[in-house]
């Protein structure tokens, strides 16, 4: 197999800040908390927005096995909910990488960015938000899943491989 080709899409660090059009980081540092069980344990609350109501939707708990990518990766699939959110919380702090692009009628090279997860924090892409699949790096990982359930078509994809897009060296 040659070498992989076409345009590169730079990897940045996940932060709340520039993952903020897209939904939510969801992470314990620097978020306020308090003890719980005799003091035993920590907890965070609030740490992203659930939103499945839409169409009689209804929370969904589920699990997520990802098998590791190989950088570079082209990126030839993008999926969206329309009728609610969709987080992923790793359940073992080994990075993943998440693609994103904003609402809109279909995603946009010029609009896509990548971010690495440091493996301790997961990710709520909020209603309408193009996403990659997930991307898992270093090992096969689980993920814990918050979807929407019920009625209604509330998963979109479309191929994106025209657009040429890279990840990674």
């Amino acid at each position: 197999m040659g070498p992989v080709t076409g345009q590169r899409l730079a990897i940045a660090p996940l932060t709340a800040a520039a993952f903020a059009p897209f939904g939510e980081v969801i992470e314990a540092e620097g978020r306020a908390s308090y003890p719980i069980n005799a003091g035993t344990a920590r907890r965070f609350d609030d740490l992203a927005r659930v939103d499945v109501g839409a169409a009689g939707g209804k929370p969904l708990v589920g699990l997520c096995r990802a098998e590791p990518i190989a950088l570079p990766f082209r990126v030839r699939l993008m999926e969206r909910h329309p009728l609610g959110s969709q987080a992923f919380m790793p359940l073992s702090p080994t990075p993943f990488l998440v693609v994103v692009a904003p609402p809109s009628p279909a995603p946009r090279a010029e609009a896509i960015r990548a971010f690495r997860s440091n493996g301790r924090q997961g990710i709520n892409y909020a209603r309408g938000t193009w996403h990659h699949p997930l991307l898992a790096l270093e090992r096969t990982s689980d993920f814990l899943i918050l979807d929407r359930g019920g009625e209604g078509e509330n998963c979109e994809e479309v191929p994106v491989e025209d657009l040429g897009l890279l990840i990674g060296a």
